[in-house]
């Protein structure tokens, strides 16, 4: 399928995202959401979707540095800032007043400013100490859903099972929709339609023609093995991590059309397959440099930017490439980044532990961290090895957590002194 070059203007406008459909209720509650849950480790909030009437304080029981800090997200992801929304958000702390406010702020800074390129900042996982902030241009997220309309022709409605704070779900669950419905050649608005809830199992009675399913690896490998077979006509879309060529395999067995998106935060959507095992062909708006860690982008005033990669490519030919593992050393834990460098530092602050590794479980063992820990002198080993888990809990996430834990008296080392793998202790 060829792709035209969207690197000119004369495509639908981004500007006003937020006024379609329930849009901007939905970014605003996932994000607030996953802030909520990152300020209570172990106490989640309630899941999306929150009514509007949800009281901050009363419902979620928020206090003022969380209300805070959710309005600095808030603020910082929308660049509202210079609207003077702060001080409304803590005035009133109820989800429909925030999302008014948010609304007003963007429509004040789209009217100050009306020749400012509008912007939305993106955060990573933060696995590597903090998180990392990645802002967009809407010119450019644009210029992506235009080139993946042409590879989504046909679409009525989008099943959306991801956040649409992350920038995956903000491409294909709010700006594509406003794309499709403003398009010339589109009868009319594209509905969204949240089924995280529902989960993949209700999927076949959830999906018809026309639809596009908006999901992560995860999701995507539990509905190869709870639907059968999938109707004419529905297209799935899978990021935020390598699916399984097995998982994809099954899918497409099972009559599933599925779009694999390589990106990432920081670079947005890079290239794009959808058959198993076969490479990513590059965006239109993407060159091959001859730095392996660079690609050129394409801007949609037609000037051009090198871009920094997040992974190593096997470059294929001069558009077509295969990803060939991190630059940064990340690992991919249930769809996150984590970095076990970092998880082995965070170990190693406890004043019982001297040292610690940390590697991604073999693939006979499992699909998470696993630990080897070395014990200090003074420690008891096995009061240690039931304190540790809970410790970590405490100052990581939920992707960062090693599952299993090893001790011994030195870390494991092959006979040349570089690290070693190790067996998991039954």
């Amino acid at each position: 399928m060829s792709l035209r070059d969207h690197s000119a203007s004369s495509r639908p406008q981004h500007g006003a995202w937020w006024t379609h459909d329930n849009a901007l209720q939905r970014v605003v509650t996932d994000l607030l959401a996953h802030e909520l849950a990152a300020l209570r480790p172990g106490r989640p909030p309630p899941a999306p979707p929150w009514p509007p009437g949800l009281q901050f304080v009363r419902d979620l029981g928020a206090d003022s540095l969380e209300l805070m800090a959710l309005g600095t997200a808030l603020a910082e992801a929308l660049h509202l800032q210079r609207t003077a929304v702060d001080a409304q958000l803590l005035a009133r702390p109820c989800l429909g007043d925030w999302i008014a406010s948010a609304r007003a702020g963007l429509d004040a800074a789209t009217a100050a400013e009306p020749a400012a390129a509008p912007a939305l900042t993106f955060r990573t996982s933060g696995s590597a100490g903090s998180p990392k902030r990645c802002t967009h241009p809407l010119a450019t997220l644009g210029q992506e859903v235009a080139a993946l309309a042409d590879l989504l022709p046909g679409r009525r409605r989008i099943l959306c099972a991801v956040p649409a704070h992350h920038i995956y779900g903000f491409l294909f669950t709010v700006l594509l929709p406003w794309h499709l419905g403003c398009a010339p050649d589109d009868a009319g608005a594209v509905e969204v339609i949240d089924v995280r809830q529902a989960g993949p199992a209700a999927l076949g009675g959830l999906a018809r023609a026309g639809d596009l399913v908006v999901a992560h690896p995860g999701w995507w490998a539990a509905a190869a093995r709870v639907v059968p077979a999938f109707g004419p006509d529905i297209v799935g879309v899978t990021s935020t991590a390598p699916c399984p060529d097995d998982v994809a395999a099954a899918l497409a067995a099972a009559g599933l059309r599925l779009l694999q998106v390589y990106g990432s935060s920081e670079t947005a959507g890079v290239g794009w397959r959808d058959g198993a095992g076969a490479p990513f062909a590059l965006l239109p708006y993407w060159r091959r440099t001859d730095d392996p860690g660079t690609l050129v982008r394409v801007l949609p005033d037609g000037t051009m930017r090198d871009t920094p990669l997040q992974d190593k490519l096997d470059w294929r030919d001069a558009v077509r490439f295969l990803p060939a593992g991190r630059i940064d050393a990340a690992v991919q834990v249930g769809g996150t980044n984590v970095f076990p460098a970092y998880v082995a530092e965070v170990l190693a602050l406890h004043p019982q532990v001297d040292a610690a590794a940390v590697r991604l479980m073999r693939p006979d063992e499992g699909a998470r961290l696993k630990a080897y820990v070395v014990a200090n002198a003074a420690a008891d080993v096995d009061a240690l090895r039931a304190e540790l888990p809970a410790w970590a809990a405490q100052r990581l996430t939920t992707a960062e957590r090693p599952v299993a834990w090893t001790f011994g008296p030195r870390l494991p080392r092959q006979a040349s002194g570089k690290p070693a793998d190790w067996i998991i202790d039954a």
